[in-house]
């Protein structure tokens, strides 16, 4: 009869926003939730392809180390090669 709990609170909440800032700030908040959100997104995606990258650099750096040509060459190639080199045995055959 009265719905989903979730939907009531969801309505009150909106009723409540509105008597507190009344309905020409609602724009301003929504926008600003909008930029937090993309600053957030954004900051996120950065992280990532930081990470990305370092790792992409170790991995170059110890195959270089270790002699190895990398020119052309996967990342998947590059360690299954360094793999070989130093003689690393996988973690699921260790067990």
């Amino acid at each position: 009869m009265l719905g989903d709990p979730f939907q009531i609170l969801l309505v009150l909440g909106v009723v409540a926003v509105i008597l507190l800032w009344g309905p020409q700030k609602i724009p301003e908040l929504a926008k600003s939730l909008g930029k937090a959100r993309k600053t957030f997104d954004d900051a996120s995606r950065g992280i990532e392809e930081v990470d990305l990258s370092k790792t992409r650099d170790r991995l170059i750096n110890a195959a270089h180390a270790a002699g190895l040509d990398t020119k052309g060459k996967t990342k998947q190639q590059v360690e299954s090669e360094l793999r070989e080199v130093l003689g690393w045995i996988p973690r699921e055959s260790q067990k």
